[in-house]
């Protein structure tokens, strides 16, 4: 059985106008995300994850942004190409975020009720007050805050870390949708927490049989929630592939070197942790070739002059790299 696909971007491109001129933030990017498949969008900060998840969400700033290429097919409908009026009956309802910081995405001077009782005037206006404020309460029981009745007339900064990402939660679902995209939802949380979150997430998910976005910087989240994978670097995918055939059988450098600079059990005691050398090139000076040729151990002339195309590694699975070959990588000695 073929999986359905729920949300389809392709050639996407994003460019950003600033004080030093026009940068490229996004360039080329591709991915599909399946039904009731969470899919993890992994890479460093600044390589795009945030700005491709604001960029579906139709919530890039104006006038700096603009989308220059691409599209994000929704039910067969290219979400860049809607008017305001139906991208507003979308978001929320339809295509839902976990934003990366609660306490600027709630309201400071609204209590926690209001906020959530604003969600069902907007998407369910027929509704009675009553109504929806039985349906706020009820939310807020799903996503494990005690008390929810006091939660209601209290304000966000009355409220721990976890619990505001917990209302944050209560927010994005409230209307069921179809797609839920988490930018960093564990960001700032201690590691009990963040497990929480994250099961709490995968738990609703489950259930709903909704589709994912989960957008960090941590492997250790991506392996254990996620069906799918895309692996980011300065604005372009370097590689993508179902979960466990990325973590078992990376084909990019890039990728190869952020699961080496993984700390594990199984190495010897101390002793140096791997990492990546070199910094990310600039947005406003990137290089002809492949971004990642400056700080490739097995770079060769070809990565710093052409840019690598996505080159299938077998079934649902590509790597943006000339060199990925599994004996050129050995015989290096790098894997």
């Amino acid at each position: 059985m073929v999986d359905k696909i729920v949300l389809d971007v392709s050639d996407l491109r994003i460019d950003f106008h600033t004080e030093q001129g026009k940068i490229r933030a996004v360039d080329q990017v591709d991915f599909q995300l399946k039904k009731g498949r969470i899919l993890g969008i992994a890479g460093e900060s600044g390589c795009g994850k945030s700005v491709t998840a604001l960029s579906i969400m139709r919530l890039l700033p104006k006038p700096v942004s603009r989308i220059v290429k691409g599209r994000a097919l929704y039910n067969d409908q290219n979400i860049y190409d809607l008017p305001v009026s139906d991208m507003r009956s979308i978001r929320g309802k339809k295509i839902s975020m976990i934003f990366q910081e609660p306490m600027t995405a709630l309201n400071p001077v609204h209590g926690i009720g209001k906020q959530l009782i604003e969600i069902y005037k907007l998407h369910f206006p027929g509704l009675s007050y009553r109504e929806m404020a039985a349906a706020s309460l009820k939310m807020l029981r799903k996503v494990g805050i005690p008390d929810p009745d006091k939660v209601m007339k209290k304000y966000p900064h009355h409220l721990s870390g976890g619990m505001r990402q917990r209302i944050m939660i209560a927010m994005s679902l409230a209307c069921e949708p179809d797609i839920l995209i988490a930018d960093e939802p564990t960001t700032a949380l201690d590691v009990t927490v963040q497990a929480q979150i994250l099961d709490l997430i995968r738990s609703f998910q489950a259930k709903s049989n909704m589709s994912v976005i989960l957008i960090t910087h941590d492997l250790g989240v991506i392996a254990e929630n996620c069906d799918d994978v895309v692996v980011m670097y300065a604005g372009r995918i370097a590689e993508k592939a179902d979960a466990l055939t990325l973590f078992k059988y990376p084909r990019h450098p890039y990728t190869i070197g952020l699961l080496k600079s993984i700390p594990s059990l199984a190495g010897e005691p101390k002793t140096i942790l791997p990492t990546i050398k070199g910094n990310v090139p600039s947005l406003q000076d990137m290089p002809d070739g492949c971004r990642f040729a400056s700080r490739c151990p097995v770079a060769e002339e070809i990565c710093k002059k052409k840019v690598p195309g996505q080159r299938s590694m077998g079934h649902n699975h590509t790597a943006a790299c000339h060199l990925a070959d599994t004996k050129f990588f050995e015989k290096k000695g790098f894997i």
